[in-house]
């Protein structure tokens, strides 16, 4: 069976999360032999290890590369995705989004942070206070008009105990642009075209196995293996093309527009 290859390792920071699951099984499982040190985390602390050089390439929230300390490479045809309804990334509301006026944030994913800060703005003309809380929605909805819950938390949501508003279909609808979550990133040269390759070929493998990851997943979680397939078939997807790209240019340019980051970085790319 393949294995880790002789090569230094890279450190890949990795999130713990379902969506990436297809991204990295073929290296949890040896099916290729790598190079690979994996590193896990939440969205935001996977980019923070990135940005402080404790891992060399990471799949970071996307917003993250406009708040990288150098300018970051991206691997090409791969990403975390979506065209519509998301069903991962919710804004949970108490009243119409336009009479949003405080918004509680789950900061573990900041790009999500940003989409919700850009659509309240700039979609529904809301000017809502930000409040950084931990992602218990109940609590976060006792402090404020509308809470962000993602990953696994919004996936499982009981939806017929809360109003929520799917961010990415919110996000397709008003532009008509797929929304791009998060990308496997890095400092210039952390990668060879062949290791960047690597992450291509994994992500082709772990597409092909969608079933056997929802079966295992769903051994410890409270709905059947059904629902998280269906969520890595039809509300994601794993391609990072020409639309991708156009889409998260769009998400940077918005962020910049109202200040949430300094710059829009040009996409260079493995």
């Amino acid at each position: 069976m393949p294995s880790k290859s002789s090569e230094p390792s890279i450190r890949l920071g990795v999130v713990q999360y379902l969506n990436t699951k297809p991204l990295v099984l073929a290296f949890e499982s040896d099916v290729i032999e790598h190079p690979f040190n994996l590193v896990y985390d939440v969205p935001s602390e996977c980019a923070r290890k990135l940005h402080a050089h404790q891992t060399d390439v990471a799949i970071i929230p996307a917003i993250e590369i406009c708040r990288a300390p150098e300018p970051y490479s991206v691997v090409k045809g791969v990403g975390i995705c979506s065209v519509g309804p998301v069903n991962s990334v919710f804004l949970v509301l108490k009243k119409d989004p336009e009479d949003v006026k405080s918004v509680a944030l789950d900061t573990s994913s900041r790009s999500s942070v940003a989409l919700t800060q850009i659509l309240l703005k700039k979609r529904f003309n809301a000017s809502a206070e930000p409040i950084d809380h931990p992602p218990d929605v109940d609590r976060m909805l006792e402090r404020a008009d509308a809470a962000v819950l993602i990953g696994d938390l919004a996936l499982e949501l009981d939806r017929d105990r809360y109003r929520v508003l799917d961010l990415g279909q919110a996000w397709t609808d008003w532009t008509g642009l797929p929304f791009v979550y998060a990308v496997w990133t890095g400092r210039a040269g952390a990668l060879t075209g062949d290791q960047a390759q690597l992450l291509v070929h994994a992500k082709e493998i772990g597409s092909t196995a969608i079933d056997e990851i929802a079966k295992k997943y769903a051994e410890d979680r409270p709905f059947p293996p059904e629902l998280y397939s269906a969520y890595l078939t039809e509300a994601i997807h794993f391609e990072f093309g020409d639309r991708e790209q156009e889409g998260i240019l769009r998400f940077y340019s918005y962020a910049q527009e109202l200040g949430l980051v300094p710059s829009v970085p040009k996409l260079s790319f493995y």
